[in-house]
């Protein structure tokens, strides 16, 4: 097995989760390229490689137990083993929902890949992750999951618009993570949750202030903890998020 660390970063063809993907590739990483897209993810690999990152890509959908199976496969003979697994695939279910009109069938889509695919996704890739030496997990979340920061801004207008599909997926996703950080006490096993800020994606029609660059800084730093680290942190460029 190689020493060179590896990482796995889902939804990476584009937006923050290409940046991460070539921050750690800076740092030495061999960067398995997860995305559902085969032409996006191609074009993602060959920019990384172009920049001289070692790249490769993983057909990943996060939703799809197949997949994500087969891609627990691929990385295993790949590389062999990861240091680091940023789940960073997520979607919105649209702008704004309202929850006195909610569509469910919309609900349970966001919840899909948020929340379960992230489980799916960690599970398969644990027995991964247990061959490093210093194995690192990061799930990429919103300060709009934060219920301090959401019931702060009730009157204000200060969290964006309301969003019971999204926002609460986020919420979801960091209880999960605790419950994670509970069973694997005592393990090498650091994860954390990642605010990248309201960055400019397709995800929010680029209507973020922030680069990609910017939101990718604090999940490379969490990817890149020293042992003895944080574990179980939700955390933004600033410090730490109000749960």
């Amino acid at each position: 097995m190689s020493d060179t660390r590896s990482a796995l970063v889902t939804g990476a063809n584009k937006g923050i989760g290409y940046e991460i993907a070539a921050g750690l590739g800076a740092l030495g990483y061999t960067v398995g390229v997860g995305a559902r897209d085969e032409t996006r993810r191609a074009d993602a690999v060959a920019r990384l490689r172009n920049a001289g990152v070692d790249a490769f890509g993983v057909p990943l959908d996060v939703t799809d137990d197949r997949s994500v199976t087969a891609a627990a496969a691929l990385v295993e003979e790949r590389v062999g083993r990861l240091d680091a697994l940023v789940n960073n695939a997520g979607i919105t279910g649209g702008a704004a929902q309202q929850p006195t009109t909610a569509d469910l069938d919309v609900l349970r889509t966001v919840v899909e890949t948020n929340v379960l695919g992230v489980i799916r996704v960690t599970n398969a890739m644990l027995p991964l992750l247990r061959r490093s030496p210093s194995p690192r997990i990061v799930n990429v979340s919103s300060g709009v999951g934060s219920l301090t920061r959401q019931s702060g801004s009730v009157g204000k207008d200060t969290a964006g618009p309301v969003a019971v599909a999204y926002s609460p997926s986020k919420t979801f996703l960091n209880a999960v993570m605790l419950q994670y950080v509970r069973e694997l006490d005592g393990t090498n096993i650091l994860i954390n949750a990642a605010c990248p800020g309201y960055v400019a994606t397709d995800l929010n029609g680029f209507r973020g202030v922030r680069t990609p660059q910017q939101g990718a800084a604090t999940p490379i730093r969490l990817a890149t903890l020293p042992d003895g680290g944080p574990t179980g942190g939700f955390f933004e460029d600033a410090g730490s998020v109000p749960w």
